[in-house]
């Protein structure tokens, strides 16, 4: 079975944390004693009924206040895919969060209050989820019930979405109404919407094709840690752990490793459980190589006619997560694949209204939660992919050097 990662987002109370409760509990994906103790809070906090988004809501802020604060991840299997999901915050303030969950899914669904409809963070998720490059996108139109299973109001929410997403670069985009609190079109088909004629949440999660979403061309391999054991047997082992960042490499390619440009042949791809013939993306390998040659972390094993660009000049868009703005002129820790080097601000070029799209050229700083191009210079060169080609090497994370917190994400254009 292959893994769909997943991450769900939307407004606050749009219903995030109640869908993935019910898509574990519809799905038997959920232990005994797991429902018992949801069931007992649930009477504590004097509900209704089974409160199915504590499965999620773990943190006592986030039970005591109704709300998602960080970021959840859960796992669940069916008999047809394995799963991970990643539960992120509804609130402005937790777009970070947001972010950071939604960097390494496969899929995202942004889910709207159909009373509601389309809402500034419904807009802002969904813009993150096209600048992040999410390969497809759900838009799970909830709480149906509450308009009783209006089709109309369902069809002026999807065409309301569709007009906002042929701004974005989205390339798959599929449109489901649910009821997550009762389970309509979640797990189940629903009685209440008989005009609705496709998947089912679990079905479409299921059955959609991730094979081709992965960069399978660009042989990218980061070197993470060099293997010498001081062992007499191995005395003259010498190896390169990591995980491939892209493409596929066999035993007998010729390579070349950067930034030095020194050229190799691969005399051997090794697992935990043995030799195999050719590694592919994301698969954690250890590589040896028939020459002898002064590699460490950081460096890069890729081909020789295909090689990543290697720049101390960055152009990326960065989602800033700090309450300190950035500024032109700040110094900060950047992290591109293994490699860990410095970054100067040369300048805030513009910064992006979620809502519009519009640019607003006179930003000459990025406040928490803002969007915006940024130039950058590294003390030493990164070896980088556009974002829209390689979401692994095309990334990159900003970090303040004397509270090391991760303050920006960014995407290299």
């Amino acid at each position: 079975m292959d893994l769909l990662r997943f991450a769900t987002a939307g407004s606050v109370d749009d219903g995030k944390s109640t869908l993935i409760g019910r898509l574990l509990y519809d799905s038997k994906s959920i232990f005994t004693d797991q429902l018992d103790s949801v069931e007992r809070t649930s009477r504590e906090m004097g509900s209704e009924y089974t409160d199915l988004a504590l499965l999620t809501d773990g943190l006592r802020a986030e039970r005591e206040q109704g709300i998602t604060i960080d970021v959840a991840y859960r796992y669940f299997a069916t008999p047809v895919r394995k799963f991970i999901i990643a539960d992120t915050p509804g609130h402005i303030q937790y777009t970070r969060n947001m972010v950071t969950g939604a960097s390494t899914a496969d899929l995202a669904i942004v889910l709207v209050d159909a009373r509601k409809g389309l809402v500034e963070q419904s807009r802002r998720h969904a813009f993150l989820v096209s600048l992040l490059r999410v390969p497809h996108l759900v838009l799970a139109v909830n709480k149906m019930d509450l308009v009783d299973f209006s089709q109309e109001v369902f069809e002026s929410i999807r065409q309301d979405f569709s007009e906002f997403a042929a701004k974005l670069q989205i390339a798959d985009l599929t449109v489901i109404p649910v009821s997550a609190l009762h389970g309509d079109n979640v797990v189940n088909r629903s009685e209440h919407m008989p005009w609705y004629q496709g998947s089912t949440l679990l079905n479409h999660l299921e059955n959609i094709y991730i094979g081709s979403d992965r960069n399978l061309v660009d042989g990218r391999f980061p070197v993470q840690y060099v293997i010498r054991p001081h062992s007499n047997a191995y005395h003259d082992y010498r190896g390169y752990a990591g995980r491939m960042a892209g493409g596929m490499m066999r035993t007998g390619d010729e390579v070349i490793v950067l930034p030095s440009g020194l050229p190799s042949r691969i005399r051997s791809i090794e697992t935990a459980d043995g030799e195999i013939p050719e590694a592919f993306a994301p698969m954690s390998v250890t590589i040896r190589l028939e020459d002898d040659i002064d590699i460490s972390r950081g460096d890069m094993i890729c081909r020789p006619n295909n090689q990543p660009t290697v720049t101390q000049d960055v152009d990326a868009m960065v989602a800033w997560m700090s309450d300190t703005p950035l500024r032109q002129g700040q110094k900060l820790s950047l992290k591109h694949t293994t490699n860990n080097t410095r970054a100067l601000v040369k300048r805030v070029q513009y910064e992006l209204n979620v809502n519009t799209l519009h640019r607003t050229d006179t930003a000459p700083e990025l406040r928490l939660n803002a969007i915006g191009r940024v130039q950058l210079r590294t003390t030493t060169p990164l070896l980088a992919d556009n974002y829209q080609r390689n979401r692994e090497t095309g990334g990159f994370i900003l970090i303040d050097e004397y509270t090391h917190s991760t303050v920006g994400a960014g995407m290299i254009i």
